[in-house]
């Protein structure tokens, strides 16, 4: 009777009870049931956190060069133009605030070469990339001696600024250069001055730029074009597409984020042009090719105004910004729509 009423009281919580099986705990094959809950984190594995260190080890010795040659500079540049700095002064310089900024508000002739900077980056950004973009469809093609062409298409690319604008000077000279001596013997007129003159020497500036810089556009597109898959143009080509439509269909959707991408850093380039123009023209005649730099160049080392070139070079900044900013959020939504 005792064993029976001891056998009775046994059960699943008796820890001596004799119940087993795969949920119990005891009897053999007996296993506890465990709750699978996330522990705290522990940290990381030894060998990512010496892969990160060794990671940023690698980036130091680009990143030190820009950092010291970029990032310093520029914030040395923002500081300066909060200050009356100038050349030659034995006192110390004075913290003015915003007063560079106000008298730059109303400096007509600062505004003036804005304009001028604008209507030179839009005058040779937009017709070097529609004739780089002709110039790559064509290098594109299966010619004859396309190999030699691709070579002399990047000889301006190749040539220094400084020695571009000396032999575009040779060829604007008014007595022996060869444009005029063209013009003449085609029985055209006698030429013309055509970096004094005050209505041709923009123009001829931005003649230059757009030969300078469209072999670079170039190669960008031409590289775009050779990643576009031939079976694409092909099956446009059977199903009756003419160029035009294979070039808006096919050919443009392959290389429209190369084209954005150059065109982009060819106007922030061309906006910051200075030694082309300088070599040409030094922002004559009468300030018609006054770019920006060339104006903050004169103010900070012909009459020594620091403080108000740095104060200058701080709205280009601010302006570059901008466009950057336009640029890279079109990029995000064009990421974003694919």
């Amino acid at each position: 009777m005792t064993s029976v009423t001891a056998t009775k009281r046994s059960g699943p919580d008796d820890p001596h009870g004799g119940r087993s099986g795969r949920d119990g705990h005891g009897g053999q094959g007996g296993r506890p049931r465990r709750s699978w809950r996330p522990g705290p984190s522990g940290p990381p594995p030894r060998g990512k956190a010496f892969g990160d260190r060794a990671a940023w080890f690698l980036v130091l010795p680009a990143l030190i060069p820009i950092l010291v040659l970029s990032v310093g500079p520029l914030l040395y540049g923002i500081a300066l133009a909060f200050t009356d700095a100038q050349s030659g002064r034995t006192r110390s310089t004075q913290w003015i605030g915003t007063l560079n900024f106000q008298d730059l508000l109303h400096d007509t002739l600062f505004w003036d070469s804005f304009r001028i900077g604008l209507v030179w980056a839009v005058g040779v950004t937009v017709p070097q990339f529609l004739l780089a973009l002709g110039l790559a469809l064509l290098l594109n093609q299966n010619l004859r001696l396309r190999w030699l062409a691709r070579a002399l298409a990047i000889v301006p690319w190749a040539m220094p600024e400084v020695v571009v604008g000396i032999m575009w000077r040779l060829v604007y000279n008014p007595d022996a250069g060869i444009l005029n001596e063209t013009i003449r013997d085609l029985g055209l007129g006698d030429g013309r001055d055509w970096l004094t003159g005050l209505a041709t020497a923009l123009p001829a500036v931005i003649l230059v730029g757009i030969w300078a810089g469209m072999p670079q556009t170039t190669v960008a597109l031409l590289a775009g074009l050779q990643n576009t898959p031939r079976e694409l143009h092909e099956a446009a080509a059977l199903d009756g597409a003419g160029a035009w439509r294979r070039f808006r269909t096919v050919t443009w959707p392959a290389i429209k984020p190369i084209a954005l991408a150059i065109s982009a850093l060819n106007l922030i380039w061309n906006f910051n042009s200075f030694a082309l123009v300088y070599v040409l023209t030094s922002g004559g005649p009468g300030g018609r090719t006054r770019l920006p730099m060339l104006f903050a160049y004169e103010e900070a080392f012909r009459y020594g105004q620091f403080g108000y070139a740095a104060a200058m070079g701080c709205v280009m900044v601010a302006v570059i910004s901008v466009l950057l900013a336009f640029y890279l959020v079109g990029r995000l939504r064009g990421g974003e729509d694919r």
